[in-house]
């Protein structure tokens, strides 16, 4: 079934609005914690909530992330989005979550949303994806290390197991991906930056 641009643009913005919920702050909210834009590394993201509220709430944001980013692209699909309907939806998702309308567009750095994304459009993907973190995070302890080299493998995971539309798309998710991650890209080249476990100073 062929769907109207209209219909298209409006799956988009859905899926943008949902994206922009940050997980991070209402979780935080509810548990009456800090709000992560004020403490630690003042990202709202799961590694900044492990900080400052421990692990019950980072799990708590980490599902929400990626709920948000999976959720939008599979009634996406069961709608019948085309191919570029759907691959424009994961975007919009994983683009509201890094500028949030509800939050004056200071989101967190996408990597939890980007995965959902991904685990939605092909889940053979998003587990590679999964263990490609969990092994580089376990080995270096570093989350933002972990999450630049699987970002790097994304399209070519993606590509491997879907199309060239979805490629296109995860590509503009990695670019994104890296430039939300350039603070932690110079703390990793000076060796300043805070490991998994441990509390930034």
């Amino acid at each position: 079934m062929v769907h109207p641009p209209l219909e298209i643009l409006i799956a988009i913005f859905i899926a943008y609005l949902f994206g922009s919920i940050s997980s991070a702050i209402v979780t935080c909210k509810i548990l009456r914690l800090p709000d992560p834009r004020t403490q630690g590394s003042g990202n709202p993201g799961t590694t900044n909530v492990l900080r400052i509220g421990g692990k019950k709430a980072a799990i708590i944001t980490l599902l929400g992330d990626v709920l948000k980013g999976a959720l939008p692209v599979l009634l996406a699909k069961w709608y019948g989005l085309s191919t570029i309907g759907i691959a424009l939806v994961a975007f919009a998702a994983f683009f509201g979550h890094l500028y949030p309308i509800f939050f004056r567009f200071q989101g967190g750095k996408g990597v939890a949303t980007a995965f959902g994304c991904l685990l939605a459009l092909a889940w053979p993907a998003g587990i590679a994806l999964a263990v490609t973190w969990l092994i580089i995070a376990m080995v270096s302890r570093y989350s933002s290390l972990a999450a630049l080299i699987t970002a790097l493998l994304a399209p070519l995971y993606i590509w491997y197991f879907t199309n060239l539309t979805n490629t296109a798309m995860t590509l503009g998710i990695t670019l994104l991906l890296i430039y939300r991650h350039r603070k932690n890209i110079k703390q990793l080249w000076q060796g300043k930056e805070t490991k998994i476990g441990r509390s930034k100073l």
